[in-house]
This record gives C-alpha cells, sequence and structure tokens, in this order.
C-alpha cells in the first residue's frame, strides 16, 4: 500500500504482514528518509486525510505517529496548514550514500542470483544488520551508537525494500 507523495516529500508504504504497528511504520519511514536526506526541516508531510484516504487506515493511526514525530522533536503540526519537519537526524553524505547504494544493489543482485526470494534476502540482511552491531556496535567498532536497537533491526521491511527500488522515494 502507497500513498502518493504529492505535495509531500514522503511516500508511505505499510507492510501488514511486518508485525509492526502501522503508526510506528509511519515514524520509522520518516525516521529513515531523515537519516537518507530525502527529508530536510520545511518539508511537509502528507495530510492526514491523504494518509488516511489512501492506505485506508484510521486518522488516529495517522495523528499518534505524528504526535510521536513532534514528541521526538522532528515534526510540528502547524494549524490549518499540516505537519512540518521542524529537525534532521544524523545523514551519511550523498557521495556516500551513493556508493553505499551501489554497493547494497550489487549484493542484492547476488542474492537474487543465488535464488533467495524477497522475504529470503529481507531474512539475510536483518540477520546480518543485528549481527554487526551486536558484535562490532557499528560505526568502525567505535561503539558510537551502542548495540542494534529493536528499531533498528525491526524496522527492515517492505518500505526499506521499496526504498531500494530508484533511492528517490518511498523511505523506509
Amino acid at each position: 500500500m502507497t500513498i502518493d507523495k504529492g505535495d509531500s516529500a514522503i511516500e508511505f508504504r505499510l507492510d501488514p504482514d511486518s508485525g509492526v504497528p502501522t503508526y510506528l511504520q509511519l515514524v520509522q519511514q520518516v525516521e529513515h528518509a531523515l537519516r537518507l536526506g530525502y527529508l530536510k526541516p520545511g518539508d511537509q508531510l502528507p495530510k492526514v486525510r491523504d494518509v488516511v484516504a489512501t492506505l485506508t487506515i484510521n486518522p488516529n493511526t495517522v495523528l499518534k505517529a505524528y504526535r510521536e514525530l513532534e514528541h521526538k522533536g522532528l515534526a510540528a503540526g502547524r494549524p490549518g496548514q499540516g505537519t512540518f519537519i521542524e529537525a534532521t537526524l544524523e545523514q551519511v553524505t550523498l557521495p556516500e550514500l551513493a556508493g553505499l547504494r551501489r554497493t547494497l544493489l550489487g549484493w542484492l543482485a547476488s542474492a537474487d542470483a543465488a535464488g533467495l526470494d524477497e522475504d529470503g534476502i529481507v531474512a539475510l540482511f536483518t540477520s546480518g544488520l543485528r549481527d554487526f552491531f551486536k558484535t562490532s556496535g557499528g560505526r568502525g567498532n567505535a561503539g558510537q551508537r551502542g548495540g542494534g536497537s529493536q528499531d533498528r533491526a525491526g524496522a527492515v521491511g517492505s518500505a526499506d525494500r521499496a526504498a531500494a527500488d530508484d533511492g528517490t522515494e518511498g523511505v523506509a
């Protein structure tokens, strides 16, 4: 399920089989878009009514996600205008991101050639991601980010797979 971006810089996608609550999927996708530089302060999130109409979800679910983003200091509602990004998260620079994306796409092609289907690729990636952050602490073994968190490991889903489609839309 997707919502067209329209005036917004993000396209929401839901994975009903992920086990992640719908509102958290929306929050995680905004956080991922911030980390990847797809969203920046001043960008407008999709209007609640548009998300509700396109994804066929309860308005309270979208409001809960937007309230969570406000609580985290990432977004703020403007009466009569919508919800806007107020802050950003740590980002990788664009040249590094492009190189990493090329490497990831090559890895995905290898996994596909080895016979893994989408679910198999997600399972392998999730397992590797958890192991990486559990054993190394990530970030060059500096441990600056602590071990793999539930959010980091649990956020791998269809939105992340969709983000790999073209690198400019649909973020997890």
